[in-house]
């Protein structure tokens, strides 16, 4: 998905309405890759089990959401995790506890991982790529993708092997 090539102020695109919701990058909007029957089932269940998790282990969870990066950068995550304890915003601008993406055949590499650095950059705690027809899963640290089976809440001891929420999918 490519750049709509036209630049805009904030103001307008937080004023415009695109199904799906558009990201806005620099200036520019840019189209999501979405509507998969992989890719939508792998957001249903990330949100359903991190939903379904106690209140205590303290963090919600929602997609498509968007999430302010840097002052001319919103991005919109596949799911979100957000802290109970964090200010209850319409638009993100706290970083996430976790962020997860999930590949659609038209992703790029390089626009994912631009993706991902910009998540990196605003201190989100986890950040990951879920790759769903292969059912690989990578961790973007440190400006690396390090592929992974274990998802680890970060700031708690709680883990789960992704296996685990892969199991949930029908």
């Amino acid at each position: 998905m490519a750049a709509t090539g036209n630049f805009i102020s904030v103001e307008e695109y937080l004023r415009t309405v695109t199904d799906p919701d558009c990201e806005y990058v620099r200036g520019a909007l840019e189209e999501r890759a979405v509507g998969e029957y992989d890719h939508s089932t792998w957001q249903t269940i990330l949100a359903a089990f991190f939903s379904a998790l106690p209140a205590d282990w303290g963090v919600k969870a929602r997609t498509e959401l968007r999430v302010q990066v840097a002052p001319n950068n919103f991005r919109v995550p596949d799911v979100t995790l957000l802290s109970r304890n964090a200010p209850r915003e319409q638009i993100i601008t706290h970083p996430p506890v976790a962020v997860f993406e999930i590949l659609s055949p038209e992703d790029s590499m390089t626009r994912m991982l631009e993706k991902l650095a910009d998540y990196e950059r605003m201190s989100i705690g986890a950040i990951w790529l879920i790759e769903p027809q292969k059912q690989i899963y990578y961790q973007y640290q440190n400006g690396r993708l390090t592929p992974g089976t274990v998802f680890e809440l970060p700031g708690s001891s709680f883990t789960v092997p992704f296996a685990q929420i892969a199991a949930l999918a029908d």
